[in-house]
């Protein structure tokens, strides 16, 4: 049961602890998006002078080990640890991952690289299926307004995700990432995504009791649990919803391999194939790369309270969970046509106009809305009570195979025609789009009624 400070709800509706959530997640995407934007161009610069190849390798295996680790992390919180533990434990070790990647000039380059992934992996293994979990327990199950508290949760994530390559690019993205001469540039941006995920750990320390109650303060075995779980065997029903939570991770997989091109081979086009020199009001105003890595989530803040409000709107008229995911798989399709015929141009007549990635990531955005906020609360309505952090952490899962592939696909950059690798994508998402719609009415079998 929701205790007297998780029931209490904001004149929009939704509980007061969504919100507050909502600014922890902020922070913690901060951090993580702040280095991402920098990332891959860190590795091609002077300072670790990888290939793009070699670069988007390590990039995707990266940010596939970040989507893998939430599984045990998810196991840890649900039988030992507690969600809310889980949470601090999480963003300590992600800021320490920020200081370890700032730390080039004082040990061996590539040491504080591999030193600062893997703690940045770790950290987000702990954190990351469990604010999610607790998001979904703010509400009672069915409640309608959960998916809708989702989107808005989302927009936490892509607040944060707005400002740091702004932020963390400013400070850190030297203006010839080639040259040594700027090299002392790079530490600056992840110092700023460490500070960032600090004050968010602050927060979330100093707010947790008054929002949350006890909520995630137990594991779910423990007898001081709210709702105690036996370990039951798990009823057909049960099995079924995993089959569908199954089937949705395995389509999200090759939605988040094509998503995931914006941090590598969509990064290196803004850096190489698109007019970064613009004339505004008489002012010359030069670009860089990372800037672009905030579009997405200005397209989200943008959209995500349209599709809030359009998805409690719609009422019973409103899509099932698997036609969500066929558009989702379907605008990401057409992003993707967009920038290929954007590298097109490209190859004929040189840079392009910033105009071909904006359209892509608006794209990108609509379907990433009918996606991945409901493949969230998907998990909170399908997965047993008993494993509900476990089974976070495997649909996270799908952004660890997706972004495997990302990498593969992006280290093709160099080697294949551009045209050729946006294609792959665009046509691809259409297919299993499509795929998706044609298999609804099986899928919602397995749901039992879930909406």
């Amino acid at each position: 049961m929701q205790d007297a400070a998780t029931r209490n709800v904001t004149k929009s509706g939704h509980p007061k602890g969504l919100y507050m959530l909502f600014m922890v997640e902020m922070w913690e995407r901060f951090n993580y998006y702040g280095m991402r934007a920098l990332l891959s161009l860190f590795m091609i610069s002077a300072v670790i002078n990888f290939s793009k190849d070699a670069a988007s390798k390590v990039y995707g295996m990266f940010t596939a080990l970040v989507y893998l680790t939430p599984v045990l992390g998810g196991y840890l919180a649900d039988r030992f640890i507690g969600k809310r533990h889980s949470i601090t434990i999480g963003a300590t070790l992600m800021a320490l991952g920020q200081f370890s990647l700032a730390s080039y000039e004082i040990i061996n380059p590539r040491v504080a690289l591999v030193i600062g992934l893997t703690l940045i992996i770790l950290g987000n293994g702990f954190f990351k299926p469990n604010i999610s979990t607790i998001v979904g327990e703010l509400y009672e199950p069915n409640d309608p307004r959960r998916d809708s508290g989702f989107t808005i949760f989302y927009m936490g994530i892509n607040l944060g995700a707005f400002f740091a390559p702004f932020v963390c690019g400013f400070f850190g993205e030297p203006s010839d990432p080639y040259s040594m001469l700027e090299a002392y540039k790079w530490k600056y941006g992840f110092m700023a995504a460490g500070i960032g995920m600090v004050i968010g750990l602050v927060w979330y320390l100093v707010s947790q009791k008054k929002y949350l109650g006890e909520i995630g303060l137990y594991p779910v075995t423990s007898k001081k649990s709210v709702e105690q779980v036996q370990d039951a065997p798990l009823t057909e029903e049960e099995i079924d919803k995993i089959k569908a939570i199954f089937t949705f991770v395995f389509f999200a997989v090759f939605f988040f391999a094509f998503f995931e091109q914006a941090g590598t081979s969509l990064n290196f086009f803004a850096l190489e194939a698109t007019k970064l020199d613009y004339t505004i009001f008489g002012h010359n105003i030069t670009l860089k790369a990372a800037y672009f890595q905030a579009v997405n989530p200005i397209f989200v803040m943008l959209l995500a309270p349209i599709f809030a409000k359009m998805w409690i709107k719609m009422g019973e008229k409103e899509p099932s969970i698997p036609t969500k995911f066929g558009f989702g798989l379907f605008f990401q399709g057409l992003a993707f046509a967009v920038i290929a015929i954007g590298a097109s141009i490209y190859l004929t007549d040189g840079p392009v106009s910033a105009i071909w990635l904006i359209l892509t990531y608006m794209l990108c955005t609509m379907g990433e809305l009918c996606l991945s906020p409901v493949g969230l609360s998907m998990v909170t309505k399908l997965a047993p009570m008993k494993f509900l952090s476990l089974f976070m952490g495997v649909w996270l899962m799908a952004s660890f195979f997706g972004n495997i592939l990302a990498g593969l696909l992006a280290s093709r950059y160099e080697t294949w025609k551009l045209t050729t690798l946006f294609s792959v994508p665009a046509i691809g998402s259409i297919v299993f789009g499509v795929i998706m719609w044609v298999m609804t009415r099986k899928i919602q079998r397995w749901m039992h009624g879930v909406k």
